[in-house]
Parts: C-alpha cells; sequence; structure tokens
C-alpha cells in the first residue's frame, strides 16, 4: 500500500517535462536549477519522473462536475444514457446528435491524449541516453510505449485521420503544423510499440498500479479486434485478437471478481479482476467523478455536489435478461439510497443511477473518494476472447463458450449452448454492452461493429438508421462514427481537414 500511495503522490505532483523551456540568455551566467530537456535527463530518477507524467492525462478525463464529465462523452454517444444538468452544453450536444466542434469534452481528449503522447515521446527520446541499469532502461521505455499506444488508439477511434507525432516538438519543429495521417498509418505504430514493449521483462501484475505485461497484452488484443472490424476490416486479426487474450487467460494472473460488490471497493483496486486502472488515493489524488454519478440533490452523499450528470436509461436499465444479477438493485445500479442526514432512511432517486462506479464510505463520509477509475479488467479480455475465437473459427469454440460463460455464472444466467456463428456473435456483443456499461467500451464497439443496441428489443441493429428511444425521430448517421476535431486545433493548425459533417 505505501508503494501504491508514493506513486499515486509521484504522479499528482509531476511537473511536466514538456512544459519546461530555457529560459532567455538576458544572464551571461546560466542558472543550474533551471532545467532543459537537454539537461534534465540524467539520472534514472529522471527517468522514472519522466515516465510517471505520461500517467498523468488519464486523471481528468474522469473529473465531473456540473459541467458533466469528458468521460460522459462516450457514453452519451451510445443513446443509453440520461442525465439531470440542464447547463452541460457538452452533454446534450452529443446526446441529441447536435455535436460540433465546439465541444469541451472532444477538446479535452484531444489536449490530454496529445499531451501524453507528448510526454511519451521525450521519453522514449531521452531515456536511452541516460547511464541507468539497462533492465529499469528498458522497462521505463515499455511503459512509455504502452501509452503512447494508448493515447493513440483513443484517438484514431474517436477523430479517424490523426497527426502522428513521435519526436518532441518545439516552436522550430517540423511537425509544429502536422498533417493527418490515415488510421492504418496510427494503427501500425500502436501494434509497433506494444509489440516492443511486449519484450520488457515487466511483471505480468504489478500492485502499485503501473503499466504491467498483462495491461499490454490486453491493451494489443482490444488493438486487433478493433482492426479487425471497421474501418480497417483487417479481419486476419480476429486470430491475433484470440491468440493475445488467450496469452492473458492462460497466465493465470487475472480472474473474475466473486461478487459486484469489488468492483468498487476501494481494497481491490490493481487485484483480482483488475488489469488497468488510473490510480486514485483519497487525500492525496482522490477519485474525481462520484459527484457526477449522483442524483441531483437528493442529499444522499456527504459530497456538496450533487450533479446528476448520468444515469442509465430506464429502457437500457431494463433490457437485462430476466434474472440477471447484474439488473438487481444494488449490483450495477441502484433507484433508491439512504439520505444522509438520516441513514435510517432512503428517497427514491427516480432512475437508475450507476452503482458499479459508487463509493459507499466517501458517499456516507470521507466525501473523498480512494476507488481507481477502471480502463481494463479481466471480464473485458474473456468477452474479447469469445468475439475473436468465433470469427477467426468460423462458430464458437468450446474455449469461447467457456469465456462468455463464466460472465454469464456469474451474472445468474443459464450458459449459451449450440448456438450459429452469427448468433453466437449476436449474444457475444451483447454481453460485452451490458457486462461493460458505462466503462467507456459501448461507443466504440459500435463504431467497430457499425452496430447500435436497441435495448427495447434487446438486439442489434445497423448503426447508421438507429433511432435512439429518446429521439424517435432523428437517426445516427455516418457522422456520428467520429468525433469532431476541436474548434481550437483546426484554428491552429491549417493542414487539418474537419471530419465529414462536422
Amino acid at each position: 500500500m505505501k508503494i501504491y500511495k508514493n506513486f499515486i503522490r509521484a504522479i499528482a505532483v509531476v511537473t511536466a517535462i514538456t512544459s519546461i523551456t530555457a529560459c532567455s540568455n538576458f544572464l551571461d551566467e546560466e542558472d543550474e536549477s533551471n532545467f532543459t530537456t537537454d539537461t534534465y535527463f540524467t539520472t534514472a530518477a529522471h527517468a522514472e519522473s519522466a515516465v510517471n507524467g505520461i500517467y498523468e492525462p488519464l486523471i481528468s478525463i474522469t473529473n465531473s462536475g456540473f459541467g458533466g464529465g469528458t468521460w460522459m462523452m462516450l457514453e452519451f454517444a451510445t443513446g443509453l444514457a440520461n442525465t439531470s444538468l440542464g447547463q452541460a452544453t457538452n452533454i446534450y450536444l452529443v446526446k441529441d446528435l447536435i455535436n460540433n466542434s465546439d465541444n469541451g469534452y472532444g477538446n479535452n481528449f484531444w489536449n490530454e491524449y496529445y499531451t501524453g503522447i507528448a510526454r511519451a515521446n521525450l521519453a522514449i527520446e531521452k531515456i536511452p541516453e541516460i547511464n541507468m541499469d539497462e533492465t529499469l532502461k528498458q522497462n521505463y521505455l515499455a511503459e512509455a510505449k504502452f501509452f503512447r499506444a494508448y493515447y493513440y488508439f483513443g484517438l484514431v477511434r474517436m477523430f479517424g485521420n490523426i497527426p502522428i507525432i513521435t519526436s518532441s516538438v518545439d516552436l522550430s519543429s517540423e511537425q509544429l503544423y502536422p498533417e493527418q495521417a490515415s488510421p492504418e498509418a496510427v494503427y501500425d505504430l500502436i501494434v509497433s510499440d506494444l509489440t516492443e514493449a511486449e519484450s520488457a521483462d515487466i511483471d505480468w501484475r504489478v500492485g502499485s498500479g503501473r503499466v504491467s505485461m498483462g495491461a499490454i497484452k490486453t491493451l494489443l488484443a482490444d488493438v486487433y479486434l478493433t482492426m479487425a472490424g471497421y474501418p480497417l476490416q483487417k479481419t486476419e486479426n480476429y486470430a491475433l485478437a484470440a491468440a493475445k487474450a488467450k496469452e492473458v487467460i492462460d497466465s493465470e494472473e487475472f480472474g473474475l471478481f466473486d461478487t459486484y460488490d469489488e468492483l468498487h471497493d476501494p481494497a481491490t483496486k490493481n487485484t483480482g479482476e483488475y488489469i488497468f486502472m488510473t490510480q486514485f488515493a483519497a487525500g492525496i489524488q482522490s477519485g474525481n467523478w462520484q459527484p457526477g454519478i449522483l442524483p441531483y440533490n437528493l442529499g444522499i452523499s456527504a459530497y456538496s455536489a450533487q450533479t446528476g450528470g448520468i444515469f442509465s436509461t430506464n429502457e437500457f436499465a431494463d433490457s437485462y435478461e430476466d434474472g440477471d444479477k447484474r439488473a438487481e438493485e444494488k449490483q450495477f445500479f441502484f433507484t433508491s439510497y439512504s439520505l444522509e442526514a438520516d441513514r435510517n432512511s432512503s428517497v427514491n432517486l427516480g432512475a437508475p443511477y450507476i452503482y458499479k462506479h459508487f463509493d459507499i464510505e466517501a458517499n456516507e463520509g470521507s466525501a473523498q473518494s480512494d476507488l481507481n477509475w477502471c480502463l481494463y479488467r479481466y471480464a473485458d479480455v474473456l468477452l474479447m476472447y469469445a468475439e475473436a475465437a468465433n470469427e477467426a473459427e468460423g462458430g464458437p469454440t468450446t474455449e469461447a463458450y467457456d469465456a462468455v460463460n463464466e460472465i454469464r455464472q456469474r451474472a445468474e444466467l443459464v450458459d449459451l449452448s449450440g448456438l450459429s456463428q452469427e448468433a453466437f456473435r449476436e449474444a457475444v456483443r451483447i454481453e460485452r454492452i451490458h457486462e461493460l456499461s458505462f466503462e467507456n467500451k459501448t461507443w466504440y464497439d459500435m463504431a467497430r461493429w457499425r452496430k447500435a443496441y436497441n435495448p427495447e428489443t434487446n438486439a442489434l441493429e445497423d448503426f447508421v438508421g438507429h433511432n435512439f428511444s429518446y429521439l424517435p425521430n432523428k437517426a445516427l448517421t455516418e457522422r456520428e462514427l467520429l468525433f469532431p476535431i476541436p474548434t481550437s486545433e483546426m484554428q491552429n493548425n491549417p493542414n487539418l481537414v474537419q471530419n465529414t459533417g462536422y
């Protein structure tokens, strides 16, 4: 626990090396305490601090308040989320299919992810020059390459044709106004970075929350699975995705939690089902999404801000199979809770709010959440494997059934069996939507499948032409398969071309 807390503290106080510039030479004598990128990277401690800084952009994505939260963008784009926040313009731009390039959520994703890429580039560029333990050096480089891949993976799926920047940039750099690259070129870089990261001597699981071999291979499985779908449709990658997910399964380092309560218990972070998480610690860098998942001012929490920022539509919460434990009260969702002023009295929340992200201790007492934000968990890997193996093998194998049924058994549902390739494909996709709901997974799946989920029929429909339940007279178009490049980027870089429809 001490190692974990120290790691969080290091991320919380890290100074962005990418922002360090040399001061003007108005003094004859250089100030040796004024670091530049040319003088900083001299010790192993410098390498560690540079890599710590690459983790930091993950934190702001989960911020939630009366303006909503950046992470919510991917949830409202599915049509399965609702809100009580009247003033959160960015939510309604996405939710009501009127999105534009002024959306602050998209701008935050773009800025934070490219900040992470810039820090990764600098680490990859400078760490090899440091005289230090070679194994530790390669591990730091693997972390940096993992993150460069992770950030590019998010950007290419959200924005499509994006600039590739692989070296540090200053005002004199040729890449100051980069042109856009094709998605295929971005994926080539992602795969290259991750396969190089795989060669490092990193443990399968790292208790402090640093990048692990499990995280590297899980991300690579996700990348291969996405490349097999739209827009690249490299279907030969289904076999690669299945093989990589199988490596994670066969490592036996990860396993499903016995209960869903463990998904939001601070004591379980970086253990069991969790493969990779954004790290938080109460009192140092507290988990910051609690206000957004609380009902608006119903007085159930110790938090002063209770915004009603995001909750499930009734249709989606009702779409789970009869008897599905995940749909029971205080499993994935909750519809009532005790009052902060009197824990013996409860209030009806009026909608299904998200319990899988709910920090009980913080809401009932400290208002300082010790929860981590999950980026990858073992259930995701099982479902990646089942989906990819079905496509690679021309139908469901015994191991593919075992993978998806392990998740269904925890949900107290009957096993899948005797399905055709098409029926199994549909079943696994819907299982992903239900199991990974509100974890920033579903919109990415919809985009690579070109399918949207209809909770009223419990079926997948063509993405283009699909109607959200609350917008029966307005359909999704190809435009919604990408988000708009932010206005500020379009204004700053004349070489960018806006996505179609924006």
